[in-house]
């Protein structure tokens, strides 16, 4: 081969990108048309290529904002340095292989499916002997269907073991990815887990503070903590494009190839399955309220969050259904008062969570938000209407307390309508917070980390056993 520029072939799936285009695609296709999931199964009957080329007729993953792995490019870019032509070789559709090179500029060309053939394994094979001869390209892959391919090729370089490559004769490995724990942890969105809390609510707003009680909804907490975590999996599966141009959910484990799409779904059904064993434990009604609650939380990842206005009630709504989760295993009575003041504080907080956004897309000169339906110009309906339904929480809470089946419940009812000006205060400044463009865009998670929030809800159980 001395004289001769030999060829570098680079497979895509896993190797050039550190995610899968084919799962990419399903994605998408789920997530732009949930009511039509159920097409993939035929397609895929027909094989492999064929579930391909139709995913690629129906949808195209936005190819520019797909992790690429940098030690790849860096082999990609010495063979142009050395002058050494490049190709893209994936068993993915050639259509979304040609805008991968398309990106990676200075590709020489392309081999990919075609809606017959699925270019893996033997297939790629025969392809790129019949274009380049037994022993006249080098080529990285990084998985054991590339076997056939690096026993025909001058070298095999590998991302991932040198295993991989079944004892290829002159073997390179280019990069070693790892999935760490911590990052499947970070998935699960554990901080999360705090505003699944809400369920104990129900329990202290109801005077049953018993051990009994405490235990069926620490079991309805854990309950909620699976669904939630499933569900949070599931959204950032189908919310990718979204997430990789967010300046701070790029970093999240699927979005960012830290971890593979494919896990996302293993994880999401394991823990779905989790739950619905934790589930049995409890009455019947709580697993109708938790069923409830995943059905919703699916709809707004394929549906409602792509609708302004919608949305938000959805999120409200979401909080709220905790709170009836806490209602019903404490087999809880009149919990009217308590139920209509989430719905408008949580609904709130959800039109925080979407004005923080905005304001940041503000300061970055964006004008709308991608895929969610709002528009930087909605600050001005939008932050008003989070002022006057967290206003409406308040009133909720004072007509509870002026109520004639307060007084039998506490010793001192009159001190509680001192926690009408602390809510006032606490709803004010996350909406103050929220303009400057100085709060998370998740207001529960701010309360959760800063220190006026603590020391608001500790005046708040203070006022409350001054008041018992």
């Amino acid at each position: 081969m001395n004289g001769v520029v030999v060829p570098l072939v680079v497979d895509v799936d896993g190797t050039l990108l550190a995610t899968d285009l084919l799962h990419e695609s399903a994605l998408a296709f789920v997530a732009h048309h949930p009511f039509e999931a159920w097409r993939l199964a035929g397609w895929l009957a027909s094989g492999k290529a064929a579930l391909k080329a139709r995913l690629a007729d129906r949808v195209l993953p936005d190819v520019a904002t797909l992790p690429l792995r940098p030690e790849v490019m860096a082999l990609i870019e010495a063979a142009h340095n050395d002058g050494r032509p490049v190709w893209l070789a994936s068993a993915s559709d050639t259509r979304l292989v040609a805008l991968v090179a398309e990106r990676v500029g200075g590709i020489a060309g392309v081999i990919g499916s075609d809606g017959v053939t699925n270019m893996a394994g033997a297939a790629k094979t025969a392809a790129l002997v019949a274009k380049f001869g037994a022993r006249g390209f080098d080529y990285v892959g990084d998985s054991a269907v590339d076997r056939p391919v690096w026993a025909a090729a001058r070298k095999a370089l590998v991302v991932g073991d040198t295993r991989l490559a079944g004892g290829a004769a002159d073997t390179e490995v280019v990069a070693t990815p790892r999935r760490h724990l911590r990052d499947y942890a970070r998935a699960l969105r554990p901080h999360q887990w705090a505003k699944n809390s809400l369920v104990f609510l129900a329990m202290f707003a109801g005077h049953q503070l018993n051990l009994q009680m405490f235990g069926l909804s620490l079991l309805a907490f854990a309950c909620f903590c699976g669904a939630a975590s499933s569900a949070y999996v599931i959204n950032d599966l189908l919310d990718l494009p979204g997430d990789r141009a967010h300046p701070r959910k790029a970093s999240r484990p699927f979005a960012s190839g830290a971890l593979p799409v494919g896990d996302g779904v293993v994880l999401a059904l394991a823990l779905m399955t989790l739950t619905i064993g934790m589930v049995t434990l409890l009455p019947v009604k709580f697993a109708v309220v938790l069923g409830v609650y995943v059905v919703t939380t699916l709809g707004y990842s394929l549906v409602f969050k792509r609708h302004a206005i919608i949305d938000v009630i959805v999120l409200g709504g979401l909080y709220t259904i905790r709170v009836v989760g806490g209602v019903v295993v404490t087999d809880g009575h009149d919990p009217q008062w308590l139920l209509m003041f989430s719905l408008f504080l949580f609904f709130s907080l959800a039109l925080v969570k979407r004005c923080s956004e905005l304001v940041a897309l503000l300061s970055r000169g964006v004008s709308e938000t991608p895929g969610r339906g709002y528009r930087v110009g909605d600050l001005a309906v939008l932050q008003p209407m989070a002022a006057a339904a967290g206003t409406g929480a308040v009133l909720v809470f004072a007509l509870y307390v002026s109520s004639p089946k307060v007084a039998p419940l506490y010793a001192h009812p009159d001190w509680l309508w001192l926690i009408c000006p602390l809510i006032l205060f606490w709803i004010g400044r996350v909406l103050l917070l929220s303009n400057r463009g100085e709060m998370h865009d998740d207001p529960v998670i701010f309360a959760i980390t800063d220190r006026l929030s603590w020391l608001t809800v500790a005046a708040v159980v203070a006022v409350v056993l001054v008041s018992t």
